[in-house]
C-alpha cells in the first residue's frame, strides 16, 4: 500500500510537470515536484494551477456578474472611496479594475495608464488589465502594443487569456492572419469555449468555410452538455456567435 500511494504522488506530480513545461513555467518547479512529490504538488495547485484554470475563471467572472447584479456601482465606489482616502498604487489599480468590470472604459484606460507610469507598471496583471481596457475602448493598437511583448516573455501568464486578448487586438488593427494563427494555437492547447468561439467568429468573417464549420460544431456540442448556468456564463459570447451564423444566412 505505501507503494501505491507513493506511485499515485508521482503520477499526480508528473501530470504538473507536465502543464508545467507545456506552460513556460520556470524549471524549478520540476525540482520542486519530484523531490517533494506530495507538498510540491499541492504547492503547484494552489500556487500555479488553480489560479490560471478554467475553474477560478469562472468563478471569478460568477463573482463579478452576481456584485454588477445586486449592486453595479458598488465596486467603483468603494474602489474610489479608497483610492480618495489612500491614493497608493493598489487602490489605483482596484479602482482601474473596477471601472473596467463596470463598462467605464474611457475611464478604465486613464487610470490604467497612471498605472502604467507608476511603481508597478511592468506588472504582468497591470500591463494585461490595461490592455483589456484599450480593447473595450476600442484602441485595438494600443492593446497588442502592450500585449505582444508580455505573451512573449511571459509565456506562463494567463497564457489562454492573454493569447485571445492579444488576437482580439490584432483583429481590431486588421491583422487577421496574426489574430487567426494564434486563436487556432489558444484552440489547440487550451480547448476552451471561449477560444472556439472567437475562432469561428474569425473564421466566418475571413471566408473559411472549413474552420468555421470544425469549430461550430465543436461549439454546438458543447453548449448542448452545458448547465444553464454556464451558459448564462456566455450569454455574450453566444449572442455574437448566434448574430454572425444569422448574418451569413442573410
Amino acid at each position: 500500500m505505501p507503494y501505491l500511494g507513493l506511485g499515485l504522488h508521482i503520477l499526480v506530480a508528473l501530470f504538473f510537470a507536465v502543464h508545467a513545461v507545456r506552460t513556460g513555467r520556470q524549471m524549478y518547479w520540476l525540482l520542486i515536484l519530484f523531490s517533494f512529490p506530495l507538498l510540491g504538488s499541492i504547492v503547484y495547485f494552489a500556487a500555479v494551477f488553480l489560479p490560471h484554470s478554467q475553474i477560478e475563471r469562472q468563478a471569478r467572472l460568477a463573482g463579478r456578474a452576481i456584485g454588477r447584479t445586486l449592486d453595479p456601482g458598488r465596486e467603483v465606489r468603494e474602489a474610489q472611496a479608497d483610492f480618495d482616502l489612500t491614493p497608493t498604487a493598489y487602490n489605483q489599480m482596484r479602482l482601474a479594475s473596477a471601472l473596467l468590470d463596470n463598462g467605464q472604459n474611457a475611464d478604465a484606460v486613464a487610470q490604467y495608464d497612471a498605472c502604467l507610469q507608476g511603481p508597478f507598471g511592468a506588472d504582468p496583471e497591470v500591463i494585461f488589465g490595461a490592455a483589456r481596457a484599450q480593447l473595450a475602448n476600442s484602441q485595438p493598437e494600443r492593446a497588442a502594443a502592450l500585449l505582444a511583448p508580455l505573451h512573449a516573455k511571459q509565456p506562463g501568464f494567463r497564457p489562454e487569456e492573454v493569447g485571445l486578448a492579444l488576437a482580439r487586438a490584432y483583429a481590431g488593427s486588421a491583422r487577421q492572419d496574426e489574430a487567426g494563427a494564434l486563436l487556432e494555437s489558444v484552440v489547440e492547447r487550451f480547448g476552451g469555449i471561449e477560444a472556439r468561439v472567437e475562432l469561428a467568429l474569425w473564421a466566418l468573417a475571413n471566408a473559411r468555410e472549413g474552420l468555421a464549420q470544425r469549430e461550430l460544431k465543436e461549439v454546438a456540442h458543447a453548449r448542448k452538455h452545458m448547465t444553464k448556468y454556464t451558459r448564462t456564463l456566455h450569454q455574450g459570447l453566444f449572442r455574437r456567435l448566434d448574430a454572425a451564423i444569422g448574418g451569413k444566412r442573410s
